[in-house]
């Protein structure tokens, strides 16, 4: 079939095609997406139009003006349609927010289920496959919890601490994403091809940026976690030792400047190595409940559906509604301002850090006020 026999109403065949260009990265594609006014003008253009795009070389505009792969690029599509799935590109309107805005989202994913639930408010969970019962009930309670905020579940099928995040919120009816490290006709691992079904057949999704056929290589994991907490406002690590993926996606979470939630374990524990070592180095916010997840990510809430300042939204709301003594009240006050050691809200506020300590503490006992690494408090 010749490719200008074939129209879509968007271009998945030219992505298609670009995705199985050799060495042509999704950085190549996003300068060419930035150097054309459509994604179906790339196989029309001329080579000095070509390489007139910053970063297009002459190997790459050969290897784009030579293509001629289009009864493998019709296959995939064919195929794609038989098995029950879609193809979203970085060009679609419905492209997630979130993801959009890391430094190497996907410019294809496939997807089984509703591509919409990739666009909600979500939190990623995520956690060994040797969860132990603490972790099981921990990943449990707060899927069920979050979801009954309205909040989707991100994670990657996995066993332990994924699988028991997505039941629990298939359970809860809620919305759950899977990220596979696989093609989406590779439900890894097998025993999870039933929870895969409920995951779809609840509103939620399955995904994957890997092509059809693509078995579950070592490899692939690292590199889909970061789909897993792009997609997310925030990842909550339930349990970890100290290497493995939940390190890599709590990792890429704060790189893409998201929030990072831990669950505190018990010392000697081997989940406890992870997740403690998060907490000690100021990689994340000890949880000990949901609402210690909803106050930070209401913060992003605030900021993409209104425009707010999310401090002082969150915060007025919390301080205030507390009857607090005059010098509790001046501490809130000054911490309005922003976040701040404790010897600067004591110059402030003209007094010595030892009287101010018991009053800081007895704040954040009340929920007011929360320690942050080095005696730097902020407002909840």
């Amino acid at each position: 079939m010749n490719h200008q026999e074939k129209t879509h109403p968007t271009p998945v065949r030219e992505f298609v095609a670009l995705h199985l260009i050799d060495n042509l990265g999704a950085q190549r594609i996003k300068l060419l997406l930035q150097g054309i006014e459509h994604p179906q003008l790339i196989f029309r253009l001329q080579r000095y139009e070509l390489e007139s795009i910053r970063g297009i070389g002459e190997k790459t505009a050969d290897d784009i003006l030579t293509f001629n792969e289009w009864d493998e690029v019709d296959r995939i599509l064919e195929k794609t349609d038989r098995i029950g799935a879609e193809i979203m590109t970085y060009w679609d309107d419905d492209y997630p927010t979130l993801l959009r805005q890391i430094y190497d989202p996907p410019i294809m994913l496939w997807i089984k289920g509703d591509r919409s639930a990739l666009d909600s408010a979500a939190v990623s969970i995520v956690g060994t496959r040797k969860a132990g019962k603490y972790g099981r009930k921990m990943a449990d309670r707060f899927a069920t919890e979050l979801v009954e905020h309205g909040l989707t579940i991100i994670s990657g099928l996995a066993y332990g601490i994924d699988g028991v995040a997505h039941r629990a919120t298939v359970n809860a009816g809620g919305k759950t994403v899977a990220v596979l490290g696989s093609g989406i006709d590779w439900i890894y691992p097998s025993d999870h091809k039933g929870l895969a079904a409920e995951i779809v057949q609840t509103g939620g999704a399955v995904i994957s940026e890997f092509p059809l056929g693509e078995a579950p290589e070592m490899g692939n994991f690292p590199v889909r976690n970061r789909i897993v907490s792009g997609l997310s406002l925030g990842t909550l690590v339930v349990a970890s030792g100290i290497d493995g993926g939940s390190m890599i996606t709590a990792k890429s979470a704060l790189d893409q400047n998201r929030e990072v939630f831990v669950i505190p374990h018990s010392i000697g524990h081997r989940n406890a190595l992870g997740c403690n070592s998060l907490i000690k180095r100021g990689m994340g916010k000890l949880v000990q409940n949901v609402e210690d997840i909803l106050t930070e990510i209401e913060v992003h809430f605030d900021e993409k559906e209104a425009g707010l300042d999310p401090k002082q939204t969150v915060k007025e709301k919390e301080w205030k509604s507390h009857e607090l003594d005059e010098l509790s009240t001046k501490i809130c006050k000054t911490l309005e301002q922003d976040i701040s050691h404790i010897d600067n809200i004591a110059e402030q506020l003209d007094m010595d850090t030892h009287q101010l300590l018991p009053k800081l503490l007895e704040l954040e006992m009340k929920g007011c006020v929360k320690q942050n690494v080095a005696k730097n408090f902020e407002l909840c």
